[in-house]
């Protein structure tokens, strides 16, 4: 670009978050330009379990985790592990962490998580439609297995704390579980159901309905990474390879990407990375008629269509390394504790999870500019929360700012 072209509104990063902003404000009129390097709803938008996971209030960092965080990073096939070699750079946000998975912290994210989750699942309704995207959905619930004797899930910080704040959740004993899912191996232990729950047959069919959307509303896009940002007044510039444009309003939401932008924008946010993987296993027909967990392995299994997806875990450790062979071969097997009979996996993936200390995403004005607008660090619930964002995101831009993104700003990080 030879001079500066002048846009309304650029929306940094083109994932679940920014395709639903965008859908939204081009419904509204606005004039909308989409940047990323990357195909349109890739990464961790097409790599996640499929689930629109509205019981999810709980954050990573609570006190069942902090209690047993040891024995958690160190063992090899914990469902949550840290690779090593990334240590000193993410030990500041591992301090913030721990502070954040104390009791009085863990309530208090949990109970602005499920503000947010209140209308999460109204919100894709109303988006779902807008994009011709109904019929990817399936609306079975979600069942968590948890295999022991003594019904310790019912007992967990986790139950409990779904249970205070509203959450719909009902106890299965292993007897309901099997006529729930006759095709998992009859076990020891209970299971939770989450009835409203939803999961898409096809994350990627998803993001394509969502940018198709978009397109036939004027969003347009710009294959490009934005390497500065800088506010000049009323406009932000932005640049980058061949980029080179200012605009009225920008939205940063480029995920596991978006914290130094924000820290050019005068913001300094702990965003770390969760490094999620993901594999496929080509199925005939479906083995499940929901997403299931179990707890005690950390991931998803969820029917989309022909095939099994097995996603999951917590693996903290940047976005430069290659993926780890290991966390395939626990993915691996851990679903063959469920179908021993399954092929070689038919694909594998590695993707980028944006995540804060207190599992609460940043959604908000820029400290230093109204005309800098924050919606990332949504962590495992990208998929889950990326409606009700793009409408709290659009509030803000129209001047109707909800209260309840005052539990969302970046001021809870101070100065």
């Amino acid at each position: 670009m030879s001079r500066p072209r002048n846009i309304e509104i650029a929306i940094v990063g083109a994932g679940v978050i920014g395709l639903t902003i965008a859908l939204r404000l081009a419904s509204e009129g606005r004039e909308v330009l989409m940047i990323d390097p990357n195909e349109p709803g890739s990464g961790a938008s097409f790599g996640n379990a499929g689930t629109f996971a509205d019981y999810a209030c709980v954050p990573v960092g609570n006190p069942d985790v902090l209690k047993n965080l040891p024995r958690l990073l160190f063992d090899a096939n914990s469902p949550f592990s840290l690779r090593w070699a990334a240590l000193f750079q993410i030990s500041p946000w591992l301090v913030q962490f721990v502070r954040q998975s104390l009791p009085a912290a863990a309530r208090a994210n949990a109970a602005a998580l499920a503000d947010l989750l209140v209308e999460a699942l109204p919100a894709w309704e109303e988006m779902a439609v807008e994009a011709g995207a109904e019929k990817l959905m399936r609306r079975n619930g979600c069942l968590y297995v948890q295999q022991n004797t003594s019904n310790r899930s019912r007992g967990s910080w986790a139950h409990t704390i779904r249970c205070e704040l509203g959450m719909r959740q009902e106890t299965l004993s292993a007897e309901e579980v099997a006529a729930m899912e006759p095709t998992l191996p009859r076990f020891e232990g209970s299971g939770v159901f989450f009835p409203d729950s939803i999961h898409v047959t096809d994350p990627s069919a998803l993001m394509r309905q969502l940018s198709a959307a978009g397109n036939a509303k004027g969003v347009d896009v710009h294959r490009s990474r934005v390497v500065n940002l800088k506010i000049n007044g009323d406009r932000t510039h932005l640049s980058g390879p061949d980029l080179d444009l200012t605009a009225k309003t920008v939205v940063i939401a480029a995920g596991a990407f978006s914290r130094e932008l924000a820290l050019q924008a005068g913001d300094r946010i702990p965003l770390e990375t969760e490094r999620g993987y993901h594999l496929e296993y080509t199925t005939e027909s479906p083995l499940l008629q929901r997403p299931v967990c179990p707890t005690h392995l950390g991931f998803y299994m969820t029917p989309m269509a022909g095939r099994l997806r097995v996603a999951g875990t917590v693996e903290l450790g940047g976005t430069s390394a290659g993926p780890n062979p290991s966390r395939f071969e626990l993915l691996d097997r851990g679903v063959r504790q469920y179908f021993p009979e399954l092929d070689q996996a038919s694909s594998k993936w590695l993707g980028f999870r944006p995540s804060l200390p207190d599992s609460r995403p940043v959604i908000g004005r820029s400290r230093n500019s109204d005309n800098v607008v924050y919606a990332f660090g949504h962590g495992h619930l990208g998929l889950t929360l990326a409606a009700i964002t793009s409408r709290l995101v659009a509030g803000l831009i129209n001047g109707n700012t909800d209260p309840v993104t005052a539990r969302f700003t970046p001021e809870r990080f101070g100065s």
